[in-house]
């Protein structure tokens, strides 16, 4: 029967070792190499001095940590840190040559000589080791300061994401009850019984979903087929939709609730204005390393769509390119164009990165 040790170092919240953790690898290298210096002597007696030399610097520096502690909270300049930090090294530098000078030679009297070079070498030490404690605790708050910046960043533009999102939904289901509503007033109540059935099974979807940043396109897509679907109850054969989806681009990462603003708007401004009715086309493809997705709708002349947008009132499209440009920055494209046959055409270019889909992890027992 055979049992596995796994030590595992405390360490704090940027995975940096705790302080003894440190303490102790830091001086035990220090104390390798100079043993390492004077085996070749081979000279057990400067081993055991270079051992006493070491035990009594650790235990200085041990001390001195209280001391750098108490001088980093008065948030002093680094210089008056330095400056009393170079007064306590001597101090207990001088301690600490005594204790040596004394273990070595084991008598009282002292050789003057040797203690002053020991003394000088050991205040050095302990300030040097002073001057890396205080650059380690500076670089841990300033590390630390960053995290907490981008970790608050990071939830700002998530919650300011969430409530964008949130706005499309009483938006969409005005909308859409508004369209029942018409389909009920005309005395087409199987119609209308169908697209509230409709209406409450996108909206089950979109409730009982996680809110995330970003999705893959094929969810995407399969969200806005259940839209169309709700339009094409209520327009019946004059709505024709075209998917052109290239099958790699299924997994690519999407902001969440992309399409369907720019679908209503195809319908409502574009397809649903055509008496004969029209078409809506949805394509993606890949572009060098960048996902392209267009979507084209069908409908009337004369840049109607277009001062709709210049007024102010196209709900959807602005908070479609609000949440591009909270999400990517400079990193995205979103085109608007109205083609001269009629209609509308945007054209979205996006980084290309692919969702990663998490493997349910199962355990058994024996």
């Amino acid at each position: 029967m055979s049992a596995r040790i796994r030590i595992v170092l405390k360490r704090d919240e940027l995975g940096v070792p705790s302080f003894w953790h440190l303490q102790l690898i830091g001086w035990f290298g220090f104390y390798f190499v100079l043993v390492l210096a004077v085996l070749p002597y081979r000279k057990l007696e400067e081993i055991r001095n270079q051992t006493i030399g070491c035990a009594a610097l650790f235990l200085a520096s041990s001390l001195l940590r209280p001391v750098c502690r108490s001088l980093m909270r008065r948030s002093l300049p680094w210089i008056g840190m330095e400056l009393r930090a170079l007064v306590w090294s001597a101090a207990f530098g001088t301690v600490a040559a005594f204790v040596t000078e004394l273990a070595i030679l084991r008598v009282v009297r002292l050789l003057w000589t040797d203690l002053l070079v020991n003394l000088l070498q050991m205040s050095v030490m302990l300030f040097l080791w002073c001057t890396l404690y205080f650059s380690i605790k500076l670089w841990q708050q300033s590390a630390l300061e960053r995290e907490r910046l981008l970790r608050a960043e990071s939830e700002a533009r998530n919650a300011h994401l969430s409530a964008l999102r949130y706005q499309l939904n009483p938006h969409f289901l005005f909308n859409s009850l508004n369209a029942v509503s018409t389909l009920v007033l005309r005395g087409d109540a199987s119609r209308a019984t169908r697209m509230l059935s409709q209406i409450s099974g996108l909206l089950r979807t979109l409730l009982d979903g996680p809110i995330v940043a970003e999705v893959a396109l094929g969810q995407e897509l399969d969200f806005a087929r259940e839209y169309l679907a709700i339009e094409q109850s209520r327009l019946g054969e004059r709505l024709r939709v075209v998917f052109e989806i290239a099958p790699e681009c299924l997994d690519a990462a999407v902001p969440s609730m992309l399409l369907q603003p720019l679908l209503e708007n195809a319908v409502q401004h574009g397809v649903g204005r055509l008496r004969e009715g029209g078409i809506i086309e949805i394509r993606a493809s890949g572009e060098s390393n960048r996902l392209l997705l267009v979507v084209r709708n069908s409908g009337p002349r004369h840049g109607a769509d277009a001062a709709l947008v210049q007024n102010g009132r196209g709900v959807g499209l602005a908070n479609t390119t609000e949440r591009l440009k909270r999400h990517y920055g400079s990193g995205c494209e979103f085109v608007l164009q109205w083609p001269d046959a009629g209609g509308c055409e945007i054209t979205i270019r996006l980084p290309f990165s692919k969702i990663v889909h998490r493997a349910e992890e199962t355990s058994c027992a024996l």
